[in-house]
């Protein structure tokens, strides 16, 4: 876990979570509006990393292979994908941290 509360970068916030799934009661967002692939699951999985196993990470993407990486990625890497929904701006996907690799 990080010892600073700053974020990785400026597209990712804590979001007041909607889901009460992890501890702080809150989940992270990445905007990876306008990327196209790979970037959106380079960036949810570097935010990934840094999360701990049950955590929820809110990633918005509008990339079209966004639809197949995303839930591809998830099942490589272990984690959960809880929903994936079209939105206003593009695609919103909440994916749950997957436990620690041992």
């Amino acid at each position: 876990m990080r010892a600073s509360k700053q974020p990785l970068h400026s597209d990712v916030r804590d979001i007041p979570m909607t889901l009460n799934t992890s501890k702080a009661g809150h989940t992270t967002q990445v905007d990876a509006l306008g990327l196209l692939c790979p970037l959106p699951i380079l960036r949810a999985r570097k935010v990934l990393i840094g999360l701990d196993p049950g955590a929820v990470l809110r990633l918005l993407a509008d990339d079209p292979m966004a639809v197949i990486d995303v839930p591809h990625y998830c099942t490589q890497a272990g984690h959960e994908l809880l929903s994936a929904a079209d939105g206003a701006q593009g695609q919103e996907y909440l994916i749950r941290r997957g436990p620690l690799p041992r």
